[in-house]
């Protein structure tokens, strides 16, 4: 998986040449305010595990398309999916042309495309197959799609149909220019497809590479081709809908939003949709680069949750079944990454959709029992560690989102902590290490090269201690704080103090988190590389140097843990000096996913997203403003190379969308910002209650990042914070902005 790493000359050639390449005309395309800088190809080759995907989509819609490549790098595309059913976890129905005799028919050939004559907007995808001389294009609408395909001057001009999951899946032909089809994804889940040819076509089946005469086939190898041997023009039109409850759900579908639109309707609608949210936010100064990183970022923030209600009905993986509602029912979401910063910009540009996702979340809960981690079509992805969404409740309560059953949604919260397992990449109830940790306030680890003894721990993700520990933490802050503000003293007073375990792995002599054995022994490690592959023993993905801070919900206690603000400053110089000891091919080995390295610091990953923003903790807030500016300059390009880390969905841009705003949500969960170094001159948010915030920094520029001084409402400000009230009432946060730190500013004095 990972490839040798070139030298610093060869890589600054490459990148030099994607930038150059990066601008191609055809990507220009004429497009209206901000969505000139929204490029979706920022990022499309990962540092070393995923890229982001150029997706098709309106905003936290379920049609999802994106051409099946390996990244930007391949030069060769698979074949383009009807519906991208789950961020990085599926697909369903392939289609591709196909140019040669249909009796050569062959699934498995690449199609070869040339980058610079790729187009990717949000709301529109065109790209010219080299080799087979065929143009293809895509625009996407709510539960639907519009593929078209230019075959002019072949002579056979064919699509083939075919199957991504490998269980059961059909197609039929209810006319020689309409096809249905099933798809079944996640062993269980029956996906249904209605599509329409522009005109009519000679069509056909296989199972596997067997020709059958029906025009019906059922199985786990049948695909489907029609030929337009009739056809003039060599223009082909496909319309679809795509439907997670029924067939008959999947032509009202095509009814709704297909019967009377074309191509050009359904791509005008969505530059439109795009356009108002892309345009929410609007930004003076900065430079170009700076507008196409901070736009793009924006985009891909709505790439998840999903709406997937069909008709006030939505299927739920949740429990199997079909559901009325009137409410939009929202999936595909993972709060490990998203609870930091996504849910909370989402909470700012739009809180009605946000508290449908919560009352979604909700009705997960209602219909599995246990409130979701890692909500997807199938129902909840066992996945990293956490119960986040318990802090992403707590903290859409607080900013005065009420439009779910908070009730509810506590009993899942409380469920969660008391009952369920903790463990890594396992969903259900507890186990003896669980007990552990709500008896003795940790998660207990073994040493190095024990044997695990427990059965239910993942042999890959093993026990993740610390990281669990700390997290668990922070989720048992959420539940007593929403118990507080519901008046549940009791569970305030029992979960306060569980908030607090995070101390019990604190080794003061190490000044680190340190995991502990069941009986309450230090276990001796090395922060720096011990764990096994990912650090996944003792920590997660990141090494002890990233946990070392994971203490959002109570700096000021991590800040007492350090011995005082100016020891708790010197650690976080110390984190971005700090070498690995040993080289990056090695380190990067065992951490592959602690990329975007400035010392021990990982931008790359999302535990380290709150971390420079900690110097405003200390008697030195204007490093805030110098670390931000570094990071968002060094690792957050406008080029394929543009994000450090996996990205997934929305969860790393949001970070690149507040930074460069200049301000973060640094402790969810918390109804404030704390200030970094806004990236332009002037940012104006239009809010849904008709008001608009502002952030004004006189005299920014690449050079001019640090805060002079503050107003906010024309009040001076010398706290490096403001309130969400604030925010949401039309405040205006004004900066005075020069080349050199102020050290006095944001002292509170």
């Amino acid at each position: 998986m990972i490839q040798s790493f070139k030298t610093f000359k060869i890589y600054s050639l490459i990148v030099l040449s994607c930038c150059m390449n990066f601008n191609a005309e055809a990507q220009k395309n004429e497009v209206s305010g901000n969505l000139k800088y929204v490029d979706l190809r920022v990022g499309n080759v990962g540092q070393l595990l995923e890229p982001t995907r150029p997706t098709i989509q309106l905003p936290n819609q379920m049609v999802r398309m994106f051409p099946e490549r390996k990244d930007y790098l391949d030069d060769q595309i698979t074949s383009f999916p009807l519906i991208v059913v789950s961020h990085r976890l599926g697909q369903a129905f392939s289609i591709k042309p196909f140019v040669k005799p249909i009796s050569s028919v062959n699934y498995k050939e690449k199609l070869t495309y040339d980058h610079e004559l790729e187009i990717t907007q949000p709301w529109y995808y065109s790209t010219y197959l080299i080799d087979d001389e065929v143009q293809v294009e895509f625009t996407p609408g709510k539960k639907t799609g519009i593929y078209r395909f230019d075959f002019t001057g072949k002579a056979s001009k064919s699509l083939l149909f075919n199957l991504y999951n490998g269980g059961e899946g059909s197609w039929k032909f209810i006319s020689d220019h309409e096809i249905i089809a099933t798809e079944t994804y996640h062993d269980d889940i029956p996906v249904y497809m209605y599509g329409v040819f522009s005109e009519k076509g000679k069509t056909g089946l296989l199972d596997g590479d067997k020709t059958l005469a029906e025009k019906n086939a059922k199985g786990k190898n049948v695909k489907a081709w029609i030929n337009f041997p009739d056809n003039k023009s060599g223009k082909i039109e496909f319309k679809y809908a795509i439907s997670y409850i029924s067939p008959e759900q999947a032509k009202k579908n095509f009814d709704n939003e297909l019967k009377s639109a074309g191509f050009a309707e359904l791509k005008k609608n969505g530059e439109k949709v795009w356009g108002d949210v892309i345009n929410q936010i609007q930004v003076e100064g900065g430079t170009e680069a700076q507008k196409r990183s901070f736009y793009s970022s924006l985009y891909r923030t709505y790439e998840r949750m999903v709406d997937i209600s069909e008709d006030n009905q939505y299927y739920s993986g949740f429990d199997k079944k079909i559901h009325n509602s009137t409410r939009p029912f929202y999936t595909d979401d993972w709060t490990w990454d998203t609870y930091l910063a996504h849910h909370p910009l989402r909470i700012i540009l739009n809180p009605a959709q946000e508290e449908d996702m919560l009352n979604s979340f909700v009705n997960m809960y209602e219909q599995s029992g246990w409130m979701p981690t890692f909500p997807v079509l199938f129902g909840d992805h066992a996945c990293m560690n956490g119960f986040h969404s318990s802090v992403t409740f707590l903290d859409g309560y607080r900013k005065g989102l009420r439009n779910f059953d908070v009730s509810k949604a506590y009993a899942g919260m409380y469920k969660n902590a008391t009952e369920a397992t903790m463990l890594p990449w396992r969903n259900g109830a507890k186990c003896e290490l669980d007990d552990i940790y709500r008896t003795k306030g940790y998660f207990p680890a073994l040493r190095l090269n024990e044997k695990e003894t427990v059965k239910l721990v993942d042999p890959f993700e093993k026990r993740q201690a610390v990281a669990v520990t700390l997290g668990g933490s922070y989720d048992d802050w959420a539940v007593g704080e929403l118990a507080k503000d519901l008046g549940k003293q009791n569970d305030y007073k029992i979960f306060s103090a569980r908030g607090l375990n995070y101390k019990n792995l604190w080794n003061k002599d190490k000044k680190m988190f340190i995991p502990k054995d069941d009986k309450g022994e230090w276990i001796s490690i090395d922060p720096k590389f011990d764990g096994g592959m990912g650090g996944r023993d003792f920590y997660d993905e990141n090494n002890g140097y990233t946990y070392q801070w994971q203490v959002q919900h109570d700096i000021s206690g991590l800040i007492g843990l350090m011995g005082g603000k100016k020891s708790f400053e010197d650690g976080l110089d110390r984190l971005y000096r700090e070498g690995l000891g040993r080289s990056k091919y090695e380190f990067w080995g065992k951490f592959p996913d602690a990329t975007g390295l400035v010392g021990q610091y990982s931008m790359g990953n999302e535990p380290s997203f709150h971390i420079p923003y900690l110097y405003n903790y200390t008697d030195a807030p204007w490093k805030t403003q110098k670390r931000i500016r570094f990071l968002l300059d060094v690792w957050f390009k406008d080029n394929i190379f543009g994000i450090p880390g996996d990205e997934d969905g929305g969860g790393m841009t949001a970070f690149v969308v507040f930074s460069s705003m200049g301000f973060y949500p640094i402790t969810p969960g918390k109804p404030e910002y704390t200030i970094g170094s806004p990236v332009f001159e002037k940012v104006t948010i239009d809010l849904p209650n008709g008001k608009k915030f502002r952030m004004i920094a006189n005299n920014c520029s690449v050079v001019n990042k640090y805060i002079q001084s503050a107003k906010f409402d024309g009040k001076v400000l010398n706290v490096p914070s403001f309130t969400h009230d604030q925010l949401t009432t039309g405040g205006t946060l004004e900066l005075e902005m020069g080349p050199k730190p102020n050290k006095t500013w944001g002292l509170g004095k």
